[in-house]
């Protein structure tokens, strides 16, 4: 289940957070996998390694590298928001990576994602962690909020969600790597350009490493710190959920 020769360079708090997807998939071992927003299709082309893959992609420039990425594993990839998944209800798996804090009524959203999953099947979920670290990053980048844990349980649940887990990953070195970006991203001082919507579309493009040399850099220097975020599953800037759609 390791990254494999060929696979898209992940940035390196992404490369943290497929250590604890990876795992999770394989405990629910899902013949099928639908992934909402799947950006470039850096994580799409290692899940459509695992299972049948579908994903969909609203920014067309974005879509278009999918595309390419994943449509050569047998993976699909469609232009647009869940409204255009194919076989709605169907997946054992959906996927939604950095997607929930992007949009305006994340309640509606999940009520509206859950029905994907075929009864039975599960949610997973990654969002960015702690309210009070909301920073110039994620005004940068088009997010409307981050969560607590409990926060993401309540929307699940509401949600009609059950047997839901949530884990904290990122311990230490995201806490860094927030610094940074946040840094970055209030270099100039003026407020972003565009709307949150907008800088949403291309906030999948901003900081990705290009190549499998800067990919199998980045794989190295973040393979201690995956381990080490093993050892507090209750600390760290990012959370990743799992939750069930009842029979």
């Amino acid at each position: 289940m390791s990254s494999q020769v060929g696979d898209p360079p992940l940035p390196p708090r992404a490369a943290l957070r497929w250590k604890i997807v990876r795992r999770i998939i394989a405990e629910q071992r899902p013949e099928t996998i639908l992934e909402l927003g799947c950006g470039l299709g850096s994580i799409g082309a290692r899940l459509a390694r695992m299972a049948t893959y579908t994903a969909v992609e609203p920014d067309p420039r974005s879509f278009d590298v999918a595309r390419q990425r994943i449509a050569p594993l047998g993976g699909t990839v469609c232009n647009g928001d869940h409204r255009q998944a194919p076989t709605p209800g169907r997946y054992d798996l959906v996927c939604a990576f950095e997607v929930l804090e992007h949009l305006a009524d994340d309640a509606a959203a999940l009520a509206e994602w859950l029905p994907l999953v075929r009864p039975g099947g599960r949610l997973l979920l990654s969002v960015p962690a702690d309210p009070k670290r909301f920073g110039s990053w994620d005004v940068l980048v088009g997010h409307h909020r981050r969560y607590s844990a409990d926060q993401l349980r309540q929307r699940l649940a509401e949600a009609g969600a059950t047997r839901i887990r949530i884990v904290h990953y990122g311990w230490p070195l995201g806490y860094l790597l927030d610094a940074v970006r946040n840094r970055w991203a209030g270099r100039g001082g003026d407020a972003p350009d565009g709307t949150a919507e907008e800088r949403t579309s291309r906030s999948g493009r901003l900081l990705q490493p290009r190549g499998e040399l800067a990919g199998g850099v980045i794989q190295l220097a973040v393979a201690p710190f995956a381990a080490l975020q093993r050892i507090r599953p209750d600390r760290g800037p990012g959370l990743v959920a799992v939750a069930t759609r009842p029979e």
